[in-house]
């Protein structure tokens, strides 16, 4: 699961509008933002494996801190406690803690049964769509449409920034996607903990588009959406 967190962020600013793309793009990515910490770290483990799954060859043999169902909890409180300190809006505060984890229901969709439910010796689930190509493309690419669709009714453009920088991102967002399923499986495990940092660089590009963008009022045309 990639866009389909993504799309998940941008859908989310219509119940949210005053949280800023950026910060939804944090939410709801943060459990792959914090994995790739781990693995340079040592804390968490994986192996190149190509086969173990149709779309990925990765096998997340160790990444509970991470990915576990109650650490996903743990950090989506956390995540929500540290906006509201900061915010004092605590509506947007309880959808992105949710957003934090939502990040593992998507996971489990589409991973094979390597998600633990804690750290420790936990039972290990996953629906394993990952398996079945085109039903994981298509589940993951609707979710992204539906996403970029809410985003695109919530608000809008306020320059050409916010209308180009915009769309420059779902088309990013969209190649990358297509790489990772159909391009050659890595080959360093190293490398794929540097490109998963590099995701904190697409929650920049959300802080800058988004400060490009307003609030849409009923009514309001989508010229420069």
């Amino acid at each position: 699961m990639f866009i389909g967190h993504f799309g998940i962020g941008m859908g989310a600013k219509k119940t949210v509008p005053k949280a800023s793309l950026g910060t939804l793009f944090l939410a709801a990515q943060l459990l792959d933002l914090l994995w790739p910490t781990f693995l340079l770290l040592g804390w968490e483990h994986f192996k190149i494996e190509p086969g173990n799954t149709k779309m990925t060859p990765l096998n997340f043999t160790d990444y509970p801190l991470s990915h576990s169902l109650l650490m996903a909890l743990v950090w989506g409180a956390l995540f929500a406690f540290i906006y509201f300190l900061i915010k004092k809006r605590k509506r947007e505060a309880i959808v992105l803690g949710l957003l934090v984890v939502s990040h593992w229901v998507l996971d489990l969709l589409v991973h094979r049964p390597d998600l633990p439910l804690y750290p420790g010796h936990s039972p290990l689930v996953g629906f394993g769509l990952w398996n079945f190509v085109p039903a994981a493309i298509f589940i993951e690419g609707l979710i992204f449409v539906l996403g970029v669709y809410f985003y695109v009714r919530s608000t809008q453009a306020k320059d050409k920034v916010g209308s180009i920088g915009f769309w420059a991102l779902v088309v990013f967002l969209v190649v990358t996607y297509a790489g990772n399923v159909f391009g050659p499986p890595p080959t360093d495990p190293a490398a794929i903990a540097w490109v998963g940092e590099s995701q904190w660089l697409i929650v920049l590009w959300g802080y800058w588009v988004d400060r490009h963008r307003t609030a849409k009022l009923p009514g309001t045309k989508a010229a420069m959406s």
